[in-house]
């Protein structure tokens, strides 16, 4: 068994060669026409990349089917293989403690405190930075710091409100069993625990479709994950800001791990493309930052994400991102 088909590829590229699409690396960001031909071009682009990249890969991609119809699967690599998730569970974190919030158990308004010892020292994220405890924070401003700067501090907040028992019920009780958190000994702690490529992608979807929360907390995530200070070594790297805000994204880093997974929204704000991508094994386990081989892989695919999508148009409910523009004080 080849590794094109072992990734599921071998149906989409064989499409994309009886429909004409197979074409040089070089080519493979021209904008394509249909759904099928996108995801043909996804599925190269994808295993050039991962192949440059070397590790291992994990992942799962799909392209908005025509008038919305079912999605179009361009990549299907070990999709339902349960893997540390790492930072990439924020996001399932944050629908938890949200679910709370659209049940009035929680207000995004109410308070939680810092103090000093529930700091990660040393942690990604502003709040290790303080340097001066104890405080306190709105449950939003826990959140937002959560899903953009990726802190780790954060992660100890929401749980001050979701312990890791709730969260995880809450994300079975919603279908994402393979979704979950790891609990400790502190009942209000946990590791960000394990997902599978195929569950991210589905929960990313089913964001965006409004099943998952609602109006309001759909918007109030997304906004954060499309933000400009959201993560941009990845998939937004080489991007105007523009693009950029039609990227919602949240990546994971630890060990030798690399994750990246989110959607892209045409210029309307509908759902476009759907990515779940899982890395780990590549040189450079002490690199964080965009030189890390599947960050910049990541980086590349992104720029083919936006490009080879050009002429289609997103399915579904329209996501309009609030306006965000550098100020100078005052």
């Amino acid at each position: 068994m080849n590794r094109r088909t072992a990734l599921g590829l071998g149906t989409v590229a064989t499409a994309g060669t009886v429909l004409g699409t197979a074409t040089p690396a070089s080519a493979d960001t021209a904008p394509a026409a249909t759904p099928e031909r996108v995801a043909a071009r996804l599925a190269a682009a994808y295993e050039r990349e991962t192949t440059r990249a070397g590790g291992n890969w994990q992942a799962y991609v799909s392209v908005a089917g025509t008038a919305g119809g079912t999605p179009v699967v361009a990549v299907a690599e070990s999709p339902d293989q349960r893997i540390e998730a790492y930072s990439v569970n924020k996001i399932a974190v944050a629908t938890a403690v949200l679910d709370k919030v659209d049940r009035g158990l929680l207000a995004l308004d109410q308070r939680v405190e810092v103090t000093a010892s529930i700091v990660v020292p040393g942690g990604d994220g502003i709040f290790s930075l303080d340097g001066a405890y104890p405080s306190s924070v709105t449950l939003g401003h826990a959140l937002a710091a959560l899903l953009t700067v990726s802190d780790d501090t954060a992660v100890r907040l929401c749980g001050l409100v979701c312990p890791a028992a709730e969260l995880n019920s809450i994300l079975v009780a919603k279908g994402f069993p393979n979704t979950q958190v790891e609990p400790v000994a502190n009942p209000n702690r946990f590791f960000l625990g394990t997902s599978t490529p195929r569950e991210t992608h589905e929960l990313l979807r089913a964001l965006v479709a409004g099943t998952l929360l609602s109006p309001a907390s759909t918007t109030f995530l997304l906004n954060l994950l499309r933000s400009p200070i959201a993560f941009t070594d990845g998939i937004r790297r080489t991007m105007s800001s523009d693009e950029r805000a039609r990227i919602a994204t949240k990546a994971g880093w630890f060990g030798s791990a690399r994750h990246e997974a989110g959607i892209v929204f045409d210029a309307a704000g509908a759902p476009l493309l759907t990515y779940a991508l899982f890395a780990d094994g590549q040189a450079g386990a002490d690199d964080f930052g965009a030189t890390h081989p599947a960050v910049q892989a990541r980086a590349r695919l992104g720029r083919v994400f936006l490009d080879a999508t050009a002429r289609l148009t997103g399915t579904g409910a329209r996501h309009r991102l609030t306006a965000q523009r550098p100020s100078n004080g005052g």
